[in-house]
């Protein structure tokens, strides 16, 4: 699998995650957001962002337990949330949004 964007193609392992992270840009977000069928609105992009900032920081995708604490701590009970976290990312708020971030499918996700 792969994504084309303004005449790039972005490989992917067989779940659609890249396999290059530093080729990641929006676009490259934007593309994959919308082969997940998530419309990205600014509360879409501040999960995006963060999970970036984590993977950076601690060099690994956090799992759901880990992502909703660490956005807790961040912003608060309102956001730091299973719902909040679902109702943006359906499928999984871990691997949904990882993937659409450009990071590697977080660890201990099926």
């Amino acid at each position: 699998m792969a994504y084309n964007v303004a005449g790039n193609t972005y490989e992917t392992d067989e779940e659609g995650y890249l396999l290059d992270l530093g080729a990641w840009n929006k676009d490259v977000a934007a593309a994959i957001a919308e082969a997940e069928n998530v419309n990205m609105t600014d509360e879409h992009w501040e999960v995006v962002n963060f999970l970036r900032d984590y993977y950076n920081e601690y060099q690994i995708a956090p799992a759901i337990r880990v992502l909703t604490k660490a956005m807790k701590e961040k912003f608060g009970p309102e956001k730091g949330n299973n719902k909040y976290l679902y109702d943006l990312f359906p499928y999984g708020p871990a691997k949904q949004a990882c993937k659409i971030a450009g990071l590697p499918k977080p660890t201990g996700c099926v």
